[in-house]
């Protein structure tokens, strides 16, 4: 069986964890069939409604669905085209709705520029457009990688990143980064740089386990400690606590013959989701799907049972934080 198929992923069932816990799933992707990874509503929609009571999700940006001509820095409005076509969609039906847009602008653009896709964003999105990811995430050996970055080594010390992000919080707009565990240090340095603008960090910084830190394990979480701690000094930055399940996280997942169950998910990875929680506070947090990226590891239900398993030491207050509160706060949703 394939991973991430249906198949595989049914062999691992679970009744589902604290029913009744209200969630915003802050970070998903969607792909036309043709797309990376095909995924759309309906598969969106199969998941949200499995069991947990998903209410409303965010959109993060893919590469889906550019515009195939015109301006090239105007062809992520695409992407943002056929998103609000599946918001729509979600609105008018009875699944989760999906209630925020973070969109690609290349943080790199003339400043003229970078300000007008940002208008044709909005233009297209209105209020579901929330903010924009323009991925850091760079290694010296991307060969060894699943899901290479392409951003170049210079990208969070770039003048021209640091304008456009302070830009993202003049205008009220957010800023996801995607980049790799030895970049933390350099995302610290930006978001001190830019202390009006709310920046995201997704995925944990995303320590990798595979290629050159195969093995290292132990010594690259010791010094992802130390960053996780620096990022949280500053006031402007929040958490997303989820995506350690992609295969360059290097749990091996993807390549068992079955999906791990919620209990083994949370003996492999809760001291991650504990430290940055403790660094950042349940207020600052909030747990995320990573959907479909981390289906290669995990079903979407199991998942989620092991988030709640994880945030059941906290009180019924800052799991809801941790579970729709900050995401509803930080997007305006």
């Amino acid at each position: 069986m394939e991973p991430g198929s249906p198949e595989w992923l049914a062999q691992v069932t679970e009744d589902i964890v604290d029913p009744d816990q209200r969630i915003i799933d802050p970070h998903h992707h969607l792909w036309s069939p043709n797309g990376a990874i095909p995924y759309g509503l309906d598969d969106l929609h199969r998941d949200t409604g499995a069991g947990h009571k998903v209410e409303a999700t965010v959109f993060v940006e893919c590469h889906s669905s550019y515009r195939p001509d015109g301006p090239e820095h105007l062809r992520p409005v695409g992407e943002t085209e056929f998103v609000v076509a599946n918001a729509k969609a979600s609105a008018a039906g009875d699944g989760a709705e999906i209630r925020g847009i973070v969109g690609h602008v290349d943080l790199t653009l003339d400043p003229s520029l970078f300000d007008e896709v940002l208008d044709a964003h909005v233009e297209v999105a209105g209020d579901l457009f929330k903010g924009i990811r323009h991925y850091g995430a760079h290694d010296a050996e991307p060969e060894a990688l699943t899901i290479p970055g392409a951003a170049g080594p210079d990208f969070f010390s770039n003048a021209a990143v640091l304008a456009g992000v302070s830009r993202l919080g003049e205008r009220g707009l957010t800023y996801d980064s995607w980049h790799y565990h030895h970049q933390n240090q350099d995302f610290a340095s930006l978001a001190a740089a830019a202390p009006n603008t709310t920046m995201v960090l997704d995925h944990f910084g995303t320590p990798l386990g595979v290629g050159r830190y195969e093995g290292s394990r132990e010594e690259i979480f010791e010094a992802w400690k130390t960053d996780i701690a620096a990022i949280a000094a500053n006031d402007n930055v929040v958490a997303k606590l989820g995506g350690l399940a992609m295969p360059d996280n290097g749990f091996g997942w993807h390549l068992s013959e079955r999906p791990p169950t919620s209990d083994e998910f949370v003996a492999a990875q809760e001291r991650y989701y504990r430290h940055t929680i403790d660094c950042f506070g349940p207020r600052r947090c909030m747990f995320e799907s990573n959907f479909p990226v981390d289906r290669f590891s995990i079903s979407y239900n199991v998942l989620w049972n092991g988030l709640k398993k994880i945030a059941a030491p906290f009180t019924a207050s800052e799991r809801d934080d941790m579970f729709y509160g900050t995401a509803l706060r930080v997007y305006g949703l």
